[in-house]
């Protein structure tokens, strides 16, 4: 049995990658995706027997702050808005396209804060384009205070150019936190109707998503309410251990295992 966690890598390993994704696929007995896409891939690169793997957030410890005391932490007056970002500043989180929608946020009143969350290897380049545009940006670094900066948020924001089934979006349904992301790999599967989704690379669609929720109070609200309901029919932590060994049980039941 094998599981698939990343879209295929572009560039040069494509190839490479290809080859062996097939061999892959047409010897394993199951082979299980975090996303759709994933699913798909593998059914057309021959793999006998194919499904989707879960991949639960874990259990959110209690609340240390209230959203009010994280918001006054930040220096945000209950007029300002707070959109947060939680992610490894890497390339596939998309956090250019993030700073180029914080231009267009910028020329708002108040503009609001974008509070990026997480360490990586493009802080340093961030952190310059930030500074050199004045973007009403904040990298945070790395925090253990994700669940409360979610709960303070007016929106939280994905702008990824993939995703399986991410974790912390799965945190900001449970923290009934409107949602606007980026519509990559799983995250439409996972969010149902509780998100303002937008194509991948566009900007100014990320930009217009995130204004929508701030600008109508009742789509908020709707949104929150959609959080929630989405949340409470999340797979539950340990379910992914569970589905594996259901899964295990089977193939030596049928003697699937060689």
């Amino acid at each position: 049995m094998a599981t698939l966690h990343n879209a295929p890598p572009a560039g040069v390993g494509a190839w490479l990658f290809g080859v062996l994704e097939r061999i892959l696929a047409r010897r394993a007995d199951l082979v299980l995706g975090v996303s759709g896409d994933l699913v798909e891939r593998s059914r057309a690169r021959g793999a006998r027997r194919v499904g989707r793997a879960l991949v639960p957030a874990p259990a959110a410890p209690p609340a240390e702050r209230s959203p009010d005391q994280v918001r006054a932490e930040l220096g945000v007056g209950p007029e300002r808005p707070l959109l947060v970002t939680v992610a490894r500043l890497a390339e596939q989180k998309g956090l250019p396209l993030l700073l180029d929608a914080a231009r267009v946020w910028a020329r708002r009143t108040p503009p609001p804060l974008v509070a990026v969350a997480g360490e990586g290897p493009l802080r340093g380049r961030l952190a310059a384009r930030i500074a050199a545009e004045q973007l009403p940006v904040r990298l945070l670094g790395r925090r253990d205070d994700v669940p409360c900066l979610l709960a303070a948020a007016d929106v939280f924001v994905l702008a990824s150019v993939w995703e399986g089934q991410p974790l912390v979006v799965q945190e900001a349904l449970r923290a009934g936190t409107p949602v606007v992301a980026t519509d990559v790999g799983g995250v439409a599967e996972l969010v149902g109707d509780a998100a303002v989704l937008v194509p991948p690379g566009d900007a100014a669609a990320l930009a217009e998503g995130v204004a929508r929720v701030l600008d109508d109070a009742a789509l908020a609200a709707r949104m929150r309410l959609r959080s929630r309901a989405a949340a409470a029919v999340l797979p539950q932590p340990g379910a992914d251990c569970d589905q594996v060994v259901g899964y295990y049980t089977e193939l030596v039941d049928r003697g699937a295992c060689r």
